[in-house]
């Protein structure tokens, strides 16, 4: 086994394609895919599955991958250092669906570190791309919340090898603006909402109520909006008086003090987690953003799954 046909994996993984990393790699098909068979010959094992729509990695390969990456992480700190003459740098990455708690946690994890050099990720993307993320090994958790779409999430879970572990459960919430009419009441019902425009965000291609980051996702409404990111989401709220429905958690710091989270009148809970792969040992870096998440959970009153009273 060489260091190159590891590299080679790592393409073709990321890339999704035996074709498309053979181009990044200035290689041609052919040798590149008779370099990964040597490997997967040499190792005993099929390491990826292959098909019309591109490869991916099975269960042998998932685990072979996690230990060519812990191989391939060292290799690239060694070029750093002594190649590029640079000092080793930390790394560590996290990709998540829209919440301002996970971007709290990682902004106190970097301050918590003061390394002189690091490589740090925070991914807030559609949540597919969560799995897609972890079963490539691009980031090492992932935080997502798993309830009305239980059964496609688990199977999702599942396919990839990944683990979800539940953080908290939140009653449901209205976030809209603190100009709002609305935001003068103690609790929401959703007939309240009719006549203002819904925003959430989309999911690309994957556009289903199965990878909504909603609760009652089905509901049709008179008004919709969908958005790519949280920036747009509150202006939104303040300029159009449009809302959405989260978990409750809402940063003054980060999001200003412009959005407000009413209680929505609904038995809809909403459980939140972290998503990590089944093959990998989290990293201690991984462990400190785990709970400096639940720190700042606990701050807005919730209750750690698991941790007593």
């Amino acid at each position: 086994m060489r260091i190159k046909q590891l590299e080679y994996l790592e393409a073709v993984i990321e890339t999704g394609s035996i074709n498309e990393a053979a181009k990044r790699l200035y290689l041609t098909q052919p040798s590149l895919s008779s370099a990964i068979k040597d490997l997967e010959k040499e190792m005993g094992i099929t390491i990826l599955q292959r098909s019309n729509a591109g490869v991916r990695l099975t269960a042998d390969g998932r685990e072979f991958m996690n230990y060519a990456k812990q191989i391939l992480d060292q290799v690239h700190l060694l070029d750093d250092r002594f190649k590029k003459q640079q000092p080793l740098h930390q790394s560590f990455a996290v990709s998540a669906q829209h919440y301002a708690f996970v971007v709290n946690a990682f902004v106190e994890l970097l301050k918590k570190i003061n390394a002189p050099t690091y490589k740090f990720t925070l991914r807030e993307t559609e949540t597919k791309n969560i799995f897609n993320d972890l079963r490539t090994f691009k980031s090492e958790l992932g935080v997502l919340f798993n309830n009305f779409n239980r059964r496609i999430i688990d199977k999702l879970l599942t396919e990839n090898g990944l683990i979800f572990t539940p953080l908290f459960v939140a009653q449901p919430h209205v976030f809209l603006s603190r100009y709002n009419p609305l935001a003068k009441r103690h609790s929401i019902k959703l007939d309240d909402l009719t006549d203002l425009p819904y925003l959430s965000f989309e999911q690309g291609d994957n556009n289903s109520f199965y990878f909504s980051e909603e609760i009652q996702s089905t509901l049709s409404h008179k008004k919709e909006i969908k958005v790519s990111d949280r920036a747009t989401i509150f202006n939104l709220m303040v300029g159009l008086n449009g809302y959405t429905i989260s978990s409750g958690i809402i940063s003054s710091k980060l999001n200003d003090d412009k959005i407000v989270a009413i209680p929505l009148k609904l038995d809809d809970p909403i459980t939140i987690g972290i998503v990590h792969h089944q093959h990998t040992v989290i990293s201690q870096l991984g462990q400190e953003y785990i709970q400096l998440l639940k720190n700042h959970i606990r701050d807005y009153g919730f209750k750690i799954i698991g941790e007593d009273e």
